[in-house]
């Protein structure tokens, strides 16, 4: 059951019925700040009246809500991109630092690799479970395929009228290149030990069977990806439209299917749930020595940022952000 709260925060009660949803008692004001008036998750229900740390008591410090910020494709190839090894570090200590009512990821992400999607995902949660902390998304431009499943591992998620949400589905994209080195009488050598070793190579005509294994392996992708945003957005999610097929929606109609909690931002959000004073404590990941010194990178890094420029880039035009 929600408590009461003081100050600023809207006032909530458990529903009659008893289940875990929660009531507003002042509806007008939660969409002012973004809040949805429907129901509270009952994850954050039992954990954010979780105790400050002793010293923040005896000083009277202000509420501490720890944010991280996830921006980028979601690779393992590359400085600058989201993984998770890269954001391990920050997640340990924004979940650990300050003993903080919550953690709050910003989240602007196209999406990229499942497995790091999940593996990110799954720390978070863990995290989140250990410390018995609530966790509260905020999508900015987009949180769209591997994005949207790092905002579904948070407890509720906050977008933007204008956010792009959803894009659950998985994707192949390549070259036929065989009729273009025939004409430059190029020949393509393979040698493999192993029929399907050089399956999908792009030099070569497509095999109906390659074609049919690899749409094997993206239907098992979509079924993970599938099974962990049932799990975490649960009955919130709309029975009345299929939201599985790879479409993307705009916040607004993002909340009324279940994909988000309510249109607000950051701040105005916190405030409203934590109190007007509530201080937020950013952890981001940090640029390299080099590109912060604004110094030429080796060619290869080079190289490699221009790749994973473009191609988040190439994912954003999907989106139209």
């Amino acid at each position: 059951m929600c408590r009461p709260r003081r100050g600023p925060r809207p006032i909530m009660r458990a529903q009659a019925a008893g289940g875990n949803a929660c009531q507003m008692e002042n509806p007008s004001r939660a969409v002012d700040h973004g809040l949805v008036a429907r129901r509270c998750p009952p994850y954050i229900c039992a954990m954010e009246n979780k105790r400050p740390s002793l010293p923040a008591r005896l000083l009277r410090l202000p509420p501490r809500v720890n944010l991280v910020r996830l921006q980028g494709m979601i690779a393992a190839r590359a400085s600058g991109t989201l993984s998770d090894a890269a954001v391990a570090p920050l997640l340990e200590r924004a979940f650990r630092a300050g003993r903080p009512q919550a953690v709050a990821l910003a989240i602007n992400s196209p999406g990229g690799s499942p497995v790091q999607s999940s593996l990110i995902a799954a720390r978070i949660r863990r995290l989140a479970e250990e410390t018995r902390t609530p966790v509260h998304a905020f999508v900015e431009d987009a949180a769209a395929s591997g994005g949207y499943w790092l905002a579904a591992a948070a407890d509720d998620i906050h977008c933007d009228a204008c956010s792009v949400l959803g894009s659950i589905g998985v994707i192949y994209a390549g070259f036929g290149l065989q009729e273009l080195i025939a004409r430059n009488g190029i020949e393509r050598r393979v040698h493999t030990a192993g029929r399907s070793k050089s399956q999908l190579d792009m030099f070569r005509p497509e095999k109906p069977e390659d074609v049919a294994r690899l749409e094997t392996l993206m239907g098992q992708m979509h079924e993970t990806f599938i099974a962990h945003v049932r799990e975490r957005r649960g009955t919130r999610l709309s029975t009345e439209t299929d939201l599985f097929d790879g479409t993307f929606w705009l916040g607004a109609e993002a909340v009324q299917l279940g994909l988000a909690d309510g249109i607000g931002h950051l701040r105005p959000v916190l405030q409203a749930r934590y109190g007007k004073r509530v201080r937020v404590v950013t952890y981001g990941m940090r640029r390299p020595l080099l590109s912060r010194l604004g110094l030429q990178q080796a060619a290869g890094q080079m190289a490699d940022a221009a790749f994973d420029l473009a191609e988040e880039r190439a994912l954003r035009a999907r989106l139209g952000v």
